[in-house]
């Protein structure tokens, strides 16, 4: 819950900026306080509270009580170190690892499982599967399409912004559209996602938690927590977090239909012996 506050501060008005910085500085107090003691503390009323936790993904201010009381007994074992120019290389090793082990510790707590359920639901039904990603976010849809092809599903990735636009013009109902974008502002991203929407597609996107224009013209969203230093960019951690969100979501897909899955693996794994001596 602290780092959804710390992902979604810059998007967070003066008020809601003024209630976080309470959550964070103050845990312990606020696992034992009420809506309105809250209120009271940050000068702020009842109604901003309660908006807050639902823009930071919760149903009310006592699951966010529960998320912090939770975080309080198992604390963040590892922090977001920046580097520094004059760091050697053990150092800079460890950061760099302790950031990422972090990265893939704060996503799985940002994502929902029911939304997991139903993005396979989706993919389980879709006759064509069509994933799009652009810049650093083409790779991993590059690799969510070799992933679905060994079990089986009918997929295809575009990666060309214009093919992309053309293409999520021409789907339809029954046709997946799987978005990766780590900021979930790219427009060529939000363009193509939109006209697979608006032609009828159902829409899945792997993207940062926060509030981002692509999450309007998305049925499902898989977050991803990803923190941004000096050095790091926000898009180099969030790599990781989005090839776990599709390796745990090809491995879903893959135990839901089992045996077809074994066979097909079973299948791909023999052409792919031709290429190795």
């Amino acid at each position: 819950m602290l780092a959804r506050i710390e992902s979604m501060w810059s998007s967070l008005g003066p008020v809601g900026q003024r209630i976080a910085a309470f959550i964070v500085q103050n845990p312990q107090e606020v696992v034992h306080m009420s809506v309105s003691e809250v209120a009271e503390r940050t000068g702020s009323s009842e109604g901003s509270i309660v908006g807050l936790c639902k823009n930071l993904g919760a149903t009310g201010f006592q699951q966010i009580k529960i998320a912090l009381a939770q975080e309080l007994v198992r604390p963040v074992q590892f922090i977001h170190e920046d580097l520094e120019p004059g760091d050697p290389v053990e150092t800079t090793v460890r950061k760099i690892f302790q950031s990422n082990v972090q990265t893939l510790h704060d996503t799985q707590g940002a994502l929902d499982v029911k939304a997991m359920e139903q993005a396979v639901q989706i993919l389980r039904k879709a006759s064509r599967i069509e994933i799009y990603g652009i810049g650093s976010a083409a790779t991993i849809a590059e690799d969510a399409h070799y992933r679905m092809l060994r079990i089986g599903l009918n997929a295809k990735v575009v990666v060309d912004s214009h093919v992309q636009a053309i293409s999520a013009s021409l789907t339809g109902p029954g046709v997946a559209v799987l978005t990766v974008s780590h900021s979930g502002s790219t427009h060529e991203t939000v363009t193509a996602t939109r006209l697979a929407k608006e032609a009828g597609a159902s829409t899945i996107c792997i993207t940062n938690f926060g509030k981002s224009p692509i999450q309007a013209f998305c049925d499902v969203l898989l977050f991803t927590m990803a923190r941004e230093t000096s050095f790091r960019t926000e898009a180099m951690t969030s790599r990781l977090a989005q090839l776990a969100i599709i390796d745990a979501l090809i491995a879903c897909l893959a135990l839901a239909d089992y045996e077809t899955s074994v066979k097909t693996l079973r299948q791909t794994f023999d052409v792919l012996s031709l290429k190795r001596y």
